[in-house]
């Protein structure tokens, strides 16, 4: 909450970039250690210090622009891939997509978890963590509830 860091989706942990606020032309350097927004529409969530220094943390969201200055492991080559599916207010709405996708895909491991706020994921790892079929899965996956990301896991 009070370093220099931020989540995101496919960036490799541990990455570093520089975020900009478009509007108040504030940035900062942020390090990426976790995974996320799982929120349709945004890119990047930041902790509470780089929020403040991006002049993000009033109004709670702003259009910044990201650039990478330094990733631990290449962009477009390698990775452990998956795809995770939420937030589902139910456990049991969670689950059932779970088991559909476990019998769907004999080779992915599907997990289903709570997280912190109480909602339900589902992620699915696809036999080797393939960025190729880990695409294929979010594209051929529909739920009514929750949305689809592609995530990188490393």
């Amino acid at each position: 909450m009070n370093a220099m860091t931020a989540a995101h989706r496919t960036l490799p942990l541990g990455s570093i970039v520089r975020v900009t606020n478009l509007k108040t032309d504030h940035s900062a350097i942020v390090r990426i250690t976790d995974r996320g927004p799982f929120v349709e529409g945004r890119i990047l969530d930041l902790s509470l210090a780089a929020a403040k220094k991006v002049d993000v943390w009033g109004p709670g969201t702003a259009m910044v622009r990201v650039e990478v200055l330094q990733t631990p492991a290449p962009l477009e080559t390698g990775g452990r891939w998956a795809v995770q599916i939420g937030a589902f207010d139910e456990q049991d709405a969670a689950r059932e997509l779970a088991d559909h996708l476990t019998r769907r895909y004999h080779t992915a491991k599907v997990l289903c978890f709570g997280s912190p706020v109480g909602d339900w994921w589902v992620r699915v790892r696809v036999q080797d963590d393939d960025r190729k079929r880990a695409e294929e899965v979010a594209h051929d996956t529909q739920t009514p509830e929750g949305s689809i990301f592609l995530v990188r896991l490393d």
